[in-house]
């Protein structure tokens, strides 16, 4: 599974900035996902930034304005974005679409990510990723979802707040009512919460009216609040149906320390929404305590876990 997010979509592009020419007029990104690189890239060059309708269209975004008309013949050489290419079929009928304008512009192409057997369909890529490749900015709308497990709290609404978290009425509520925060396009595979079973009515009342659609659902079978407490379960009861499955290929949990301890202990795929980041091998990333090196979400995890070990 190879994986990127947005920060290391900007990252990748202030390191490879230099393939690109400096020459360009115009920065045009294929709605949706190739807009947010082609406001990267005309930030980066300092160059005006428009999507592919628009630029057909004549009208391009004007920095502190909500955009004005131009004469788009003033634009001579003109880069057209995307965040990614797979098949090549929404780089095709994007070329095909300005097919008609070749003649009056110098028309390059450009993509952040590529496959290896599909950089020629571009002028300039920034790196090849094999399939299969997942990124933050697609992948609550992504197929694999029907593969994966989710956590609840931090991850599909907010966390309780101190005085919600009661094991009665007022968590009650909060079970009915909680704001949502990822609530994903796809179906998800299985929710795995540490919820207590008693509230599956109030839990499942909630996923239907904020659209979640599930297959399975499993909750921590306990009594009450404090056998939960005494328990202290909740990275292993979740790595346990994680690892029951050979189908399941991602398990998306909110708290970083849940996160590489569910990866400890199945050596799957855990996206973390803390940060948003993947990860892989919790093992080596605990091992960078001694050099100080890690990936930077999970820095002041690192920090945190370093002064835990000063104290005692």
């Amino acid at each position: 599974m190879n994986y990127r997010n947005i920060n290391d979509l900007n990252e990748l592009i202030l390191k490879r900035l230099y393939i690109l020419p400096r020459d360009f007029d115009l920065i045009v990104g294929i709605p949706r996902s190739g807009m947010f690189p082609a406001n990267l890239l005309a930030l980066y060059l300092n160059r005006p930034v428009t999507d592919l309708d628009s630029f057909r269209n004549g009208h391009v975004y004007k920095a502190g304005e909500r955009g004005q008309f131009f004469d788009i013949r003033q634009f001579k050489k003109i880069l057209v974005v995307d965040d990614s290419i797979a098949s090549g079929s929404a780089m095709n009928k994007c070329k095909e679409q300005l097919r008609e304008l070749e003649g009056d512009f110098d028309i390059k192409y450009c993509a952040i990510y590529t496959i290896p057997a599909k950089t020629d369909l571009v002028d300039y890529y920034f790196e090849a990723v094999p399939l299969p490749r997942y990124f933050q900015w697609n992948i609550l709308n992504h197929s694999i979802l029907q593969k994966a497990c989710f956590d609840i709290d931090g991850v599909l609404c907010v966390d309780p707040m101190p005085e919600e978290n009661d094991d009665g009425e007022r968590y009650r509520h909060f079970l009915l009512n909680a704001p949502p925060l990822f609530v994903p396009g796809s179906p998800i595979g299985t929710l795995v919460t540490s919820r207590l079973e008693k509230y599956r009515p109030e839990t499942e009342a909630w996923l239907q009216k904020n659209g979640v659609k599930y297959n399975k659902f499993v909750m921590l079978d306990l009594p009450n609040k404090e056998a939960r407490q005494r328990a202290n379960c909740h990275a292993s009861f979740k790595a346990r149906e994680y690892q029951s499955s050979l189908d399941y290929m991602l398990f998306v949990e909110s708290n970083l320390s849940q996160a590489l301890e569910i990866n400890r202990l199945t050596r799957k795929p855990v996206l973390c929404t803390e940060n948003f980041q993947m990860i892989y091998d919790s093992k080596s990333l605990l091992y960078n305590l001694k050099s100080g090196q890690a990936l930077p979400g999970l820095r002041n995890f690192i920090l945190h876990i370093r002064n835990r070990i000063k104290s005692k």
